[in-house]
């Protein structure tokens, strides 16, 4: 009964603002039937909603607008427009808009979505700390290593048999936690175990399509339990935040050994500054959105990872022979070898091409806008579809095949790619970026120096599943296994 109810009020207020923009005095982007397209994206998964967008693109033009419940958002679609607004127009498409779930979780603090100054603040702060702890330098190189080795230690633990492809997660999560908390996590550790269950499920929820539901309707929050369940398990992990919080104040120390500690301390220094940035809630909205943001997206590519390589045992090989080329016995790859390793690399970026990771994080106007001759006023929601980008044909030979070859020229050499945006670009790119791309390829690289990764007793390559992701926050491979053999 509640569903009919939903879906009666959903139907009835995409028709309530299907007017808007034929009303407006300025030259909006076109729309199509709001009634039409809420109905098809509320049903659809992000791979076929995706596919939606695309066909609206090729019928009004790469920048359209949608009603997602009283909200009006425009798309941008393709490579040019993308890169147009978030490159050149990049303050005019800062800012984020208030998403309510989020808004519900952060309140308008954090790394994430949060404006203004405080968005400044907070992430030149982040970016700074994060260097300073060794992010893309050599520092955090050897402790990638160390969890490197534990992580193969773990699925040679398993002797050939099959694990679920979710074991790749706990390395690059430990990685992330060493920053935020200043030291890593026995994998077996109580503390370890509830983060990664909390985390998947909070990932999860935010795929929920009711959770899109009351985005677009708050007011339906009443007949919705999605968010009041995501809500409790948010407040879970800031318990185990705080008390983190809680210990890095009882030995202030300028030589911070985390991100907590650097916050802290910056906290301790501002106590008497007026109107300070750094108070409790900006620093527990803070430190959430890493845990969340930083932990999942990497973990989620090491699968997709290992996946592919089980779907393309030509490519794999491939690999592992280049890595025997250039990587000598009984030693590991580092960093630096990735520059003499182009098909590695290739292989690399396309499996973050290949799987659009995050199809997209909605942008708004910080002022009104001219752009591609539409008039955007402050405020408006902007959706720049990465995936669009990933995947334009114009920019990309076989954009739904697995290629590597998108990234190598004719003499095989590695080329860089302008439309290679998994990480967004304009002064919203992905904080992490440098941690991410030295974490995917040491770990990649030293997981297929070890061994060769197979599907299950039974199972074809063939049979492995790429075509309908999981749809949760991020698009995550269908749980499966995998088999690892061990090299000789």
């Amino acid at each position: 009964a509640s569903i009919g109810l939903l879906c009666a009020l959903l139907l009835l207020g995409a028709f309530y603002f299907s007017t808007g923009s034929k009303n407006s005095p300025f030259k909006l982007p076109p729309d199509p039937p709001p009634l039409h397209i809420l109905t098809k994206l509320g049903v659809l998964n992000v791979s076929q909603a995706h596919s939606l967008l695309m066909r609206l693109a090729e019928k009004y033009g790469p920048v359209f607008t949608l009603h997602f419940g009283s909200q009006k958002a425009v798309v941008l679609t393709g490579y040019e427009a993308v890169k147009e607004a978030l490159v050149n127009f990049t303050d005019e498409f800062v800012d984020r808009p208030p998403i309510p779930i989020f808004e519900q979780i952060q309140h308008g603090n954090g790394v994430f979505f949060s404006n203004g100054e405080l968005w400044r603040t907070t992430r030149r702060f982040t970016v700074s700390s994060m260097r300073n702890l060794g992010m893309g330098k050599k520092l955090i190189e050897e402790r990638i290593f160390e969890e490197l080795h534990l992580l193969m230690e773990t699925v040679k633990s398993f002797k050939g048999e099959p694990f679920s492809l979710k074991t790749f997660n706990a390395a690059p999560t430990n990685i992330t936690f060493l920053m935020l908390f200043g030291e890593r996590f026995d994998y077996k550790d109580p503390t370890f175990l509830t983060l990664l269950r909390l985390i998947d499920e909070v990932m999860v929820l935010l795929g929920s399509p009711f959770l899109h539901f009351f985005n677009f309707y708050p007011f339906l929050g009443l007949f919705l339990k999605p968010h009041k369940i995501l809500l409790k398990k948010i407040e879970d992990v800031r318990v185990i935040l705080r008390n983190y919080i809680q210990i890095s104040r009882q030995d202030i120390n300028e030589n911070s050994l985390s991100y907590i500690d650097a916050l802290v301390f910056k906290q301790h220094q501002e106590t008497n500054k007026k109107g300070s940035l750094f108070h409790d809630e900006n620093i527990i909205a803070s430190v959430l959105d890493l845990v969340m943001a930083g932990t999942e997206t990497t973990a989620t590519t090491l699968q997709w990872a290992i996946l592919l390589m089980m779907k393309y045992p030509e490519i794999q090989k491939k690999v592992q022979a280049e890595i025997g080329t250039v990587v000598q016995l009984g030693s590991w790859a580092t960093y630096e070898d990735r520059k003499n390793m182009p098909f590695t690399n290739a292989v690399i970026h396309e499996v973050q091409r290949f799987i659009t990771l995050l199809p997209h994080v909605p942008r708004c106007t910080s002022v009104d806008t001219h752009f591609r001759g539409y008039f955007l006023p402050k405020g408006i929601t902007v959706i720049p579809s990465l995936t669009s980008v990933l995947l334009d044909q114009t920019q990309w030979e076989t954009p739904h095949e697995f290629n590597p070859y998108h990234f190598l020229d004719a003499d095989g050499k590695f080329v860089k790619k302008e439309a290679f945006l998994p990480f967004s670009t304009g002064r919203r790119n992905c904080i992490g970026e440098s941690l991410a791309k030295m974490e995917l390829f040491l770990f990649f690289v030293g997981l297929l120096q070890t061994f060769t990764f197979q599907p299950p007793p039974g199972i074809t390559e063939s049979d492995l599943d790429l075509a309908v992701p999981q749809t949760t926050f991020t698009l995550r491979p269908q749980p499966q296994a995998a088999c690892a053999v061990l090299r000789e």
